[in-house]
């Protein structure tokens, strides 16, 4: 697990004023990474640095090969046309090119006047998803948002009794992720309207949004060769923002008995920003299970995942509509929630999906499963602030939601604080729902 480093010192100031600046997400202790170009134009995308509302171009840095070492050698893997190249590499050419980019960046750097000229304003930036995700998995490991959902079918059992022993997941669709999405609604079949009867067909009418986070996959294994549970981190690039959005009136027709399809393949939204766990090693947390859990099997268990596997992240979900944009409203908060209730945490995901010999591929991602804490208030989707549809969600210019309408638009923030230490933020995850075609 990441150890701290002089990386992570609080006392350190970037040359890039922005940086350091209270509000900033991207501190020099951050340095999460991105694919993009400038806005508007057919320039190739290319993987970045965010530093204030900076981003540093690592191609056209590499071109100068400023570094020495294992930190030359990861940038150089930053040449091509996302990060998958670097991700491929161990984490500790990731931690050298870190601490590279983190000596470059600081005040009194050296190499100051060498990359000045290879800032890009993140206003005029646009982004691909960082990496090409060749697959992607989304889990279920909010034991909240599980029990909440499973009462709306189960009052008496929500829980299936399999959940609090396996890290429960599907295989997803990898073809729709995207960056700050504009998508059509959904259309597929929904439970007839009276038993015995044909399906109804046409617009979801449950359309809902999933407070997620992604775990991006870095080195792979060899198909055949499971990950300890002790060396799961050392394969995990960073994580992301994600919205896994979900039509849950085409879910409800579908899932049995094999579970999401079209309800969740048409649009999966993340941040363009992956924050690595290096910069996240100031935020571990222990995890725990409560003592009258089921307590995990052998090879997702240890005293060191136990003392510092969760981490501290914070999120929040956001709502604008047509309506509250042309009145001029800020966006209003619909939840808040942190990543270290899950009951399950990001070395145990990566274990136990190739405990069977399954072989991860850099660049794959992983899907947290809807984060929900234990508040009402902390829900994950409107599925529960809702409560099924039953009870709508109020918003301060007047409207009502149990579902989103076309013209609806959901931010997902992410940050890390404590007292004495800059913030560390993951940026936004911004998706628009659009009327049906």
């Amino acid at each position: 697990m990441s150890q701290l480093n002089e990386t992570h010192d609080p006392a350190l100031k970037s040359w890039v004023a922005s940086a350091n600046q209270a509000d900033s997400a991207f501190p020099v202790q951050n340095l999460p990474y991105a694919a993009f170009r400038r806005r508007g134009t057919q320039e190739a995308t290319r993987p970045g640095v965010a530093i204030g509302d900076q981003i540093v171009d690592l191609a056209a840095l590499a071109a100068i090969a400023p570094f020495e070492g294992a930190a030359a050698t990861a940038l150089q893997a930053c040449t091509g046309e996302r990060l998958n190249e670097l991700m491929a590499l161990d984490s500790a050419h990731w931690s050298a090119l870190r601490l590279a980019l983190s000596r470059a960046l600081r005040e009194g750097a050296a190499l100051r006047g060498r990359i000045e000229p290879l800032l890009v304003p993140q206003a005029q930036a646009e982004y691909v998803t960082p990496a090409r995700i060749g697959d992607y998995t989304d889990f279920y490991i909010s034991v909240h948002h599980a029990t909440a959902i499973g009462k709306q079918f189960r009052p008496d059992n929500p829980l299936l009794p399999n959940y609090k022993w396996v890290p429960i997941g599907y295989h997803g669709r990898a073809s729709s992720i995207g960056v700050d999405q504009r998508f059509a609604r959904p259309v597929g079949q929904q439970r007839p309207a009276a038993e015995g009867e044909a399906p109804q067909f046409g617009p979801c009418k449950r359309l809902d949004y999933e407070l997620e986070l992604g775990v991006f996959v870095g080195k792979g294994n060899v198909q055949g060769e499971r990950i300890a549970l002790a060396d799961a981190e050392a394969h995990v690039f960073g994580l992301c923002i994600l919205n896994d959005w979900s039509a849950r009136d085409i879910q409800a027709w579908e899932y049995q008995p094999l579970g999401p399809f079209l309800s969740k393949n048409f649009a999966s939204t993340i941040s363009p920003w992956v924050v690595t766990l290096e910069a996240l090693a100031p935020f571990r947390a222990a995890w725990s299970r409560d003592a009258a859990d089921p307590q995990p099997l052998p090879y997702l268990d240890s005293p060191q995942n136990r003392a510092e596997g969760a981490f501290d992240v914070q999120m929040q979900v956001l709502i604008s509509t047509e309506q509250s944009r042309a009145q001029g409203k800020p966006a209003a908060q619909l939840s808040r929630s942190n990543f270290r209730d899950a009951y399950w945490n990001v070395a145990q995901l990566i274990t136990h999906h190739t405990v069977n010999g399954c072989n991860l591929v850099p660049g794959d991602m992983l899907g947290t499963g809807t984060l929900s804490g234990p508040r009402p208030e902390e829900a994950g989707s409107l599925v529960e602030l809702s409560q099924g549809g039953k009870t709508p969600v109020s918003l301060p210019w007047g409207e009502q939601r149990t579902f989103l309408q076309d013209g609806d638009q959901i931010i997902i923030r992410a940050e890390c604080t404590k007292p004495g230490y800059p913030r560390i933020g993951f940026g936004e995850c911004v998706g628009t729902v659009l009327p049906a075609r």
